[in-house]
C-alpha cells in the first residue's frame, strides 16, 4: 500500500484535523446549531475536494452529509457511517486545555470529539485519500453517510433511511466509532447496548416555600425525587423495574469463555479508565457482564431548588432528573420506556405528581462477525499493527445501527480509539499513533476489499 507519504504529511493532517475539531458541533444545544452545520459543510467540502459527489441532506434537525466516490465498475461497495456532532463539554473547569482548541500533549490530541467521533471519521477519510490511484479512483465504490445527531437522539437520518432505504445498501457498512479492547488489541464488536433516555419530573407543591415556616411539614420535591431514584436502583446495583431482567438474553457460554480469556488488569482498569477506588454494580457478575450483557440505570443530572452562589432557604416545589437505561439483547426500547414510566409512578409517594418524559432511545444490536469483510479487516489489522481483531461487545449505543442493519449488509463495528480516551468526559483525547496506524489499517482494508478473490 502506498502510504509512505503519510508520515511526511503529518503536519498537514494535523492542521486539517485541528480545523475540524475546533468546530463546537454540540448537537444537543440549540445555540450550536450553526456550528453543527459548519461541521457538516467542512465534511462536504473535504469529500468534494477528494473527488466525491457530496451534498447536505436536510431534515428537521442537523443535516446529513451524503457523498459518493468515483465509480469503480465491478468492485464492491463500502458504506462508511460516522457522526460529526459531539457531546457537551461540562464540567468545563476540569479541562486542562479548552475543549475546542485542540492541543497536542505527549503524542495525543486533546479536544471534544477527538475520539468520538470526529477523529475517527477523519481517519477513514484520510485512508480513502491515501489509496486513490493516479486517476483519483479508489479500490472500491465508496458511499459516505455522516450524521449530526448521534449524540442527541435526532431523527433526520432515521427518517431519511425510512424514506430511502437504498442508501444503506452496500457489500459492507464500516463504522469506526469504537476502540481497541486494549493497547495493541484491535477489536470488532458483536453487540451494542440500546438506550432509553428520559427525564423524571416530580412536583410536590404549587410553589416553593420558606423552609423555616414550612420545614418539617411541606413535601420537598428534591428529597422526593432522590428517594424515588434510590428506589429505582438498589445499593446492590439491581434495577427495580419489573420485567426488565426477565427479558435479558444471557450471553452464550462461548461468549463468557472468550471474555474470561481476555487480558484484564482490574487495578489498572480502576486507575486509568474508571479513575475510581472501587467498582460498583451486581457483584456476582463479572466486569464484562456488567458493561456488555446487563442493563444499567444511570443518573446524569438533577435539577431543582436553588443551586446558585450563597444561600436561599426554600423547599423546592419541583425537581427533575435526567436518567438513562442501557439495554441489552432481548430488551426493546419501547417496552423498557413503558416499564420505566410505570415503575417511577408506582414507586413515588401518593402526594407527588410524577411525569416521565422519554427523550430518545434505540434498540440493542447483535452482529454476526463471520461475513467475508470481517476477515478482510482482520487481515488488514494483522498486516499493519501485527495483531488481528478480537470479537467483543460494547457497552455503548449507536442508535442508527438498527436502521442500517435492515439492508442486510454486514455491519462492521470497529475503531482506533483506546479505552482511556475519555469519551463524553473532560480531556477527551486520541493517541496520534493510533491515528497514523488507523489510516494505514483502513487504507489496507479498502485495498484488500477491492482485490478480486
Amino acid at each position: 500500500m502506498e502510504t509512505a507519504s503519510i508520515p511526511r504529511d503529518k503536519d498537514r493532517l494535523l492542521r486539517e484535523l485541528t480545523e475540524f475539531l475546533a468546530i463546537p458541533s454540540i448537537s444537543t444545544l440549540p445555540a450550536h446549531a450553526a456550528d453543527c452545520r459548519r461541521a457538516a459543510q467542512w465534511l462536504k467540502d473535504e469529500l468534494g475536494r477528494l473527488g466525491c459527489s457530496a451534498q447536505l441532506l436536510e431534515g428537521d434537525g442537523h443535516p446529513v452529509v451524503w457523498a459518493e466516490g468515483p465509480a469503480v465498475p465491478g468492485a464492491p461497495t463500502l458504506l462508511i457511517y460516522g457522526h460529526y456532532d459531539v457531546q457537551p463539554v461540562d464540567p468545563i473547569h476540569e479541562w486542562n486545555s479548552p475543549p475546542f482548541e485542540p492541543t497536542i500533549r505527549d503524542g495525543r490530541i486533546y479536544a471534544r470529539g477527538a475520539a468520538d467521533d470526529k477523529g475517527q471519521v477523519f481517519c477513514l477519510i484520510k485512508a480513502f485519500e491515501a489509496v486513490r490511484g493516479p486517476d483519483g479512483k479508489p479500490p472500491v465504490n465508496f458511499r459516505f453517510l455522516f450524521e449530526g445527531e448521534e449524540e442527541s437522539g435526532g431523527h433526520v437520518l432515521t427518517d431519511l433511511l425510512a424514506r430511502e432505504p437504498e442508501r444503506a445498501k452496500a457489500d459492507a457498512v464500516l463504522i469506526c466509532d469504537m476502540s481497541y479492547f486494549d493497547v495493541g488489541w484491535p477489536a470488532v464488536y458483536t453487540a451494542l447496548r440500546g438506550m432509553c433516555y428520559a427525564e423524571i419530573h416530580v412536583r410536590t407543591l404549587q410553589r416553593d416555600l420558606h423552609s423555616g415556616t414550612y420545614g418539617g411539614v411541606a413535601p420537598n420535591a428534591m428529597e422526593t425525587l432522590v428517594r424515588l431514584l434510590a428506589r429505582l436502583k438498589s445499593r446492590s446495583g439491581r434495577i427495580n423495574i419489573p420485567k426488565l431482567y426477565k427479558a435479558v438474553e444471557k450471553p452464550s457460554q462461548k461468549d463468557l469463555k472468550t471474555w474470561r480469556q481476555l487480558p484484564f488488569d482490574q487495578e489498572r482498569y480502576l486507575k486509568e479508565e474508571l479513575t475510581a477506588r472501587a467498582v460498583t454494580g451486581i457483584e456476582d457478575a463479572s466486569i464484562f457482564e456488567r458493561t456488555w450483557a446487563l442493563p444499567t440505570f444511570e443518573i446524569h443530572g438533577i435539577k431543582g431548588g436553588f443551586v446558585g452562589e450563597g444561600a436561599k432557604t426554600v423547599i423546592p416545589a419541583a425537581a427533575m432528573a435526567k436518567v438513562s437505561l442501557r439495554l441489552v439483547p432481548g430488551q426493546s426500547f419501547e417496552k423498557v420506556a413503558k416499564w420505566l414510566t410505570r415503575a417511577a409512578k408506582r414507586l413515588a409517594p401518593k402526594h407527588a405528581d410524577v411525569e416521565v418524559r422519554i427523550l430518545h432511545g434505540g434498540e440493542p444490536v447483535q452482529v454476526d462477525v463471520s461475513a467475508g469483510p470481517f476477515q478482510v479487516l482482520d487481515a488488514a489489522f494483522q498486516e499493519v499493527v501485527g495483531r488481528g481483531t478480537v470479537a467483543i461487545r460494547a457497552g455503548g449505543s449507536i442508535p442508527i445501527v438498527t436502521a442500517l442493519a435492515r439492508s442486510g449488509s454486514p455491519i462492521m463495528l470497529t475503531g482506533i480509539g483506546l479505552p482511556d480516551d475519555g469519551l463524553h468526559s473532560p480531556n477527551e483525547k486520541l493517541d496520534l499513533q493510533q491515528l497514523w496506524d488507523g489510516i494505514r489499517v483502513f487504507g489496507r482494508f479498502y485495498q484488500l476489499l477491492g482485490t478480486p478473490a
